[in-house]
């Protein structure tokens, strides 16, 4: 291959990562606006300007381009879940149960700003038969560490697999009240008082993991 050849194949496999770029940045969008019900590849080609079959020589399916779309989501909720963490000692008793109250709340924060896209985190199914991608699995994974570390004040004498699953059980509790809430379900904690009910069934918890010791 001469250096012409090699200057023009770099030319395509820059633009083919700018339109890539570009498609992940426009799915983003109308799932931030629509939800991900809503996403159709003629919009989205549109959106960028190209044939409608060429998005799929930059993606393998709208269900690769979804997953991408939730792994930056699930960035940005870790970042923030993060910030609100470092708030906190978590080698303290108090300053455990302060976090955990403090994750949460910004958990809730992060769900009601960010409504569609954290709603596709949780209802995008990928069709039957399919797996979902390590990289995926290792995203969620990581979010837990913010919840596993104040657990390990709280429950010193628990293994490592039993904090695990005690930071999926608080997860599941406090995503329910907040899941249902934001939803306005018959059946919900008013909106307007997610936040303390959070914060009064982590308190109870809490007390419960240290009578436990």
């Amino acid at each position: 291959m001469d250096r012409k050849e090699v200057e023009t194949s770099s030319s395509r496999g820059h633009q083919r990562e700018k339109q890539r770029e570009q498609l992940i940045l426009a799915a983003e969008s109308r799932i931030a606006n629509s939800g991900v019900a809503s996403l159709r590849a003629r919009d989205l080609a549109g959106d960028i300007g190209v044939a409608l079959g060429s998005i799929y020589n930059l993606v393998a399916d709208l269900d690769e381009l979804i997953l991408i779309v939730g792994s930056r989501t699930l960035a940005r909720l870790d970042a923030a879940l993060g910030e609100a963490a470092a708030a906190h000692d978590a080698s303290k008793r108090d300053g455990a149960i302060e976090r955990l109250i403090a994750i949460a709340h910004r958990y809730r924060a992060f769900a009601s700003e960010h409504r569609f896209l954290w709603r596709a985190l949780f209802e995008f199914q990928l069709a039957e038969g399919r797996e979902v991608p390590d990289w995926v699995s290792a995203d969620l994974k990581h979010i837990f560490r913010n919840i596993v570390e104040p657990l390990g004040t709280l429950m010193p004498r628990a293994q490592p697999e039993q904090r695990a699953l005690m930071a999926h059980t608080l997860f599941c509790a406090v995503h329910g009240v907040v899941s249902l809430g934001l939803q306005g379900k018959m059946v919900a904690v008013p909106a307007e008082i997610v936040d303390t009910e959070v914060e009064r069934l982590l308190r109870l918890t809490c007390a419960g993991l240290l009578q436990e010791g």
